[in-house]
């Protein structure tokens, strides 16, 4: 699986770029602030609609501009796709593949598998729960999309519970209400409970053997899943809470209050790891996205690196990219003089300058 080639559109900081990209090593350089990480952004909407930002479309419109576009051509098991996504400052997002339009963005999800790892992930370790659910709904939704519409069905019921709870509060006579939303709270929470516990049993073993490898044998780490209630007792809390609910104006039981465990050795190292001990596990985690890809879809993922060589001692570089042979790799950097020496095999490098992409060799210069 690889992305051919990538065309903006007042998209962020690009009136027009149009980028094509090689099957392998990929190095987009250049000063800070000058849209590095636009691009692998575009990428990223490309396989799952949303930014990793969490960018409303509206604010990834150019500014001046009232729509972006987004065209990306990927090659998948011999196969092309042209995947069109359409931004509007007044109106809903249009997405396309191969010219035909989706009825339903779940639709887009599985064609362009994406992992996407930034400086920001290397805290995940430490980071709040919301960063480690978000691992693991970002992984699932793009190889299960029975999960990603039972997790966007969830979400609308909690919200919709929410907004009840508060009128409860105000008007007791809705209370009788909160039944219907409840039975579906609960269909959509079981499930989401059963396949994240899968989901962890799958990885954990491929995440421990990547740290191992990392550390040298020195330490061994264990990953549990702690979800907030047991499927089984999840009606029983609901019920026990409501008032307390009805209080806060919340929903304070479900799967959108589960957590990862991280344990080194027993020591659990989201409160007493070291920041060297973290960012290990981290790299270990997100490597190990990329085999559990492969094993679920049979082929590799493409790989995004926003900036993150600068964050990594020179181990951790190398354990990195020892990892990362026969996949696509698109790198952002301020710097390439040591990516080109380390044993990254790179067929393309960018410069990005003006709002423009360069692509640049050792003998010459062509402007995109």
């Amino acid at each position: 699986m690889i992305i051919d080639s990538i065309e903006l559109k007042d998209y962020r900081n690009y009136e027009n770029l149009n980028i094509r990209f090689s099957p392998s090593g990929n190095i987009i350089y250049g000063e800070n602030a000058r849209g590095k990480t636009n691009i692998l952004e575009a990428a990223y909407m490309s396989g799952t609609s949303k930014s990793h930002k969490g960018s409303r479309d509206k604010d990834i419109i150019r500014f001046d501009a009232e729509e972006a576009h987004i065209r990306t051509k990927i090659k998948k098991r011999d196969r092309d796709y042209q995947i069109d996504i359409h931004l509007k400052k007044n109106g809903r997002k249009g997405i396309a593949v191969n010219h035909v339009p989706l009825k339903k963005t779940a639709d887009l999800f599985g064609i362009l598998n994406i992992i996407f790892f930034s400086p920001e992930d290397l805290s995940i370790i430490k980071s709040s729960p919301e960063k480690r659910r978000r691992f693991m709904d970002s992984e699932l939704c793009q190889i299960d999309k029975i999960y990603l519409n039972d997790l966007t069905n969830y979400n609308k019921v909690i919200n919709n519970r929410n907004k009840l709870l508060k009128d409860i509060y105000f008007n007791s006579s809705e209370r009788k209400t909160l039944d219907v939303w409840d039975e579906q709270l609960i269909n959509y929470g079981k499930r989401i409970i059963s396949k994240r516990r899968k989901f962890v049993q799958d990885i954990a073993p491929i995440v421990s053997g990547m740290h191992s490898n990392i550390s040298g044998g020195r330490e061994k780490l264990t990953i549990n899943y702690e979800p907030d209630i047991d499927d089984i007792f999840f009606y029983d809390e609901l019920i026990k809470n409501r008032d307390r609910d009805i209080k806060t104006g919340s929903t304070s039981t479900g799967p959108h209050r589960d957590d990862l465990s991280f344990l080194i050795d027993g020591v659990d190292i989201r409160k007493y790891g070291s920041q060297g001990q973290q960012r290990t596990c981290a790299l270990s985690l997100k490597l190990s996205e990329i085999k559990l890809v492969e094993e679920t879809i049979g082929e590799k993922p493409v790989l995004l690196l926003d900036d993150v060589m600068s964050e990594l001692d020179s181990k951790r570089q190398n354990d990195l990219l020892s990892s990362l042979d026969d996949m696509q790799i698109i790198i952002t950097c301020t710097g390439v003089d040591e990516l080109i020496k380390s044993r990254l095999h790179i067929d393309k490098i960018f410069e990005i300058n003006d709002n423009r992409a360069t692509e640049i060799s050792y003998s010459k210069q062509e402007e995109l």
